[in-house]
């Protein structure tokens, strides 16, 4: 009996066992005697975490931690996020991922759900769930992994690492979470000829039998879990957008790649029209990179044109997208279904054979925003961010992919070239710039300031979608906490208080559904709500 208990995180409390908790428990003997408090524990293994030369080094110990002692791992976490956050998850997880066979020391409570055995998919999640009352799952099939790419089974380090944050950043209880990898194949060679890989060695399975295991999980998982909150993560661009086409009027579903990154660009956005003292529907929106999350964020961009009064044939003129073939036209055969609707008509321009790359496009267009998913490194130049500060007194600049290595500019050099007029949100952490004896704070478009929170709102609210007036809702709760009166302010809040504004957030999505009447049960008081949805990490 106490061997089980110290084996499974969840009930593991280590040396912080009590005395006569031994004796109940089975654990004597199996303790050093003395009983150290949370506070000693963390103290004691942060100094361990802090002994480790290199960020993988500290990663792989702190999944250590995790897997043995949920409370002790979340406490520390909660107490240095900021350190924590790039070690845990972007941009260092990466390297967990292109590793995770050769690496890999224990499942981490995640379910593997074969494609190869669909019939296995209820037992496998009975198994995984082991009785827990699962209210989130994390699900991904790898596909398509921001800047890395396909990486079949390894890819479940991702949903681990996403749930990871939806606890420290809103308190969504662990043991109500579950992180699930679908491996339909991989297309990745280097994967399919690693003797170590752990997933299916074939390439990915498409078309009817892809979307038909898809379905059956989802089923499966609805019905086995009733209340839950379905979070899709990394799926590839040609799946992403039509499953969330399909379950979002149907079930409580979310994609952080499409709707996530949209969400935190809309905020970064109405952060700058705080600071600028412009309107958002003056803007003309440029996106650099036209791939799933390129085409997600344009979209809800665009929607929030629509819910400040302009029609859809209005909005579209303020649209445009550029990717590898340069400026997206509508007689182009390869548009994807999410690229369409923003593809322009070459008869607009009197030059559009010469649109064949962001700098022309640039200088033709005169953005005002310019938004980089585009993983081509060094991208923004300093020709294109002069040409957009030419036209535009606060150009809004957010070169957003990562790896840091695969980000479109640096901070400093977008300030630099823009003689400290732009307004900067970067994918990755960056510290603050000095330009011209201001100090610029550099927002992080990071997702977790948004789905942590929305994921708190619609699980507290029992939401049963989670719709467009819910979304608009979390972003605008974030937009608008800038301070527009400090020089040199962040468009976005900082990742330190990522606790604090998931409760904003959480309280904006709550309080949308409940006024829409899109809940399960009736809640006359959101914020106790909330409050009584959020876990602490204590014994």
């Amino acid at each position: 009996m106490g061997i089980n208990i110290i084996n499974d995180p969840f009930k593991n409390k280590g040396t912080a066992f009590t005395a006569q908790e031994r004796k109940e428990l089975g654990l004597e003997g199996l303790l050093p005697p003395y009983v150290q408090t949370l506070d000693e524990q963390v103290k004691r293994v942060y100094a361990q975490f802090q002994s480790k030369t290199s960020n993988l080094e500290k990663r792989l110990f702190l999944m250590e931690i995790f897997n043995e002692n949920h409370v002790l791992f979340f406490k520390m976490f909660s107490q240095h996020v900021v350190e924590f956050m790039p070690i845990v998850y972007d941009p260092t997880i990466a390297d967990t991922i292109e590793n995770y066979s050769e690496l890999f020391v224990d499942p981490q409570n995640a379910t593997f759900l074969s494609i190869d055995d669909p019939d296995a998919i209820e037992n496998s999640l009975r198994n995984a769930a082991n009785n827990r009352n699962i209210r989130l799952i994390v699900v991904t099939d790898a596909e398509g992994i921001l800047g890395i790419g396909d990486w079949g089974t390894n890819g479940v380090d991702i949903a681990v690492g996403k749930l990871m944050v939806y606890t420290v950043a809103a308190g969504i209880d662990p043991s109500q979470v579950l992180p699930v990898v679908l491996d339909t194949g991989t297309n990745n060679e280097k994967l399919l000829k690693d003797p170590l890989y752990f997933g299916n060695r074939h390439k990915r399975v498409t078309g009817a039998k892809y979307y038909d295991f898809v379905d059956h999980f989802v089923k499966t998982a609805e019905r086995l879990f009733p209340n839950l909150y379905l979070h899709f993560e990394d799926f590839g661009r040609d799946n992403a957008a039509n499953l969330l086409n399909k379950y979002k009027d149907e079930i409580t579903t979310f994609n952080d790649d499409i709707q996530g990154t949209g969400i935190i660009v809309l905020a970064g956005i109405l952060g700058a029209m705080n600071i600028s003292k412009q309107k958002m529907v003056d803007q003309t929106y440029l996106c650099f990179g036209a791939g799933t999350a390129g085409a997600g964020i344009t979209k809800r961009i665009y929607d929030e044109f629509l819910q400040q009064g302009l029609t859809p044939s209005e909005a579209r003129k303020h649209f445009y997208m550029v990717d590898k073939q340069g400026l997206l036209f509508d007689d182009d055969p390869t548009l994807t279904p999410e690229q369409k609707p923003f593809a322009r008509s070459r008869s607009e321009f009197q030059n559009a054979d010469e649109l064949t790359n962001l700098e022309m496009a640039v200088k033709t267009i005169h953005p005002t925003i310019l938004v980089g998913t585009s993983t081509q490194p060094g991208a923004f130049t300093e020709n294109v961010v002069k040409e957009m500060s030419a036209h535009t007194e606060r150009p809004i600049i957010f070169p957003l992919s990562n790896p840091t290595k695969l980000a479109e500019a640096k901070a400093a050099d977008l300030l630099k070239w823009s003689n400290g007029q732009a307004l900067v949100a970067t994918g990755i952490p960056v510290e603050d710039v000095e330009f011209n004896h201001v100090k610029y704070q550099i927002g992080q478009a990071n997702n977790a300031l948004v789905y942590p929170g929305l994921g708190l709102g619609v699980i507290a609210s029992t939401a049963t979608l989670l719709n467009d007036e819910m979304i608009s809702a979390a972003a605008h709760s974030l937009g608008g906490i800038v301070d527009p009166t400090e020089p040199g302010a962040a468009v976005l809040p900082p990742v330190s208080k990522l606790n604090v504004f998931s409760t904003t957030v959480a309280r904006a999505v709550a309080n949308s559904a409940v006024k829409q009447g899109l809940t399960r049960t009736q809640i006359t008081d959101v914020d106790k709500a909330i409050e009584d949805t959020k876990w602490t990490p204590h014994y």
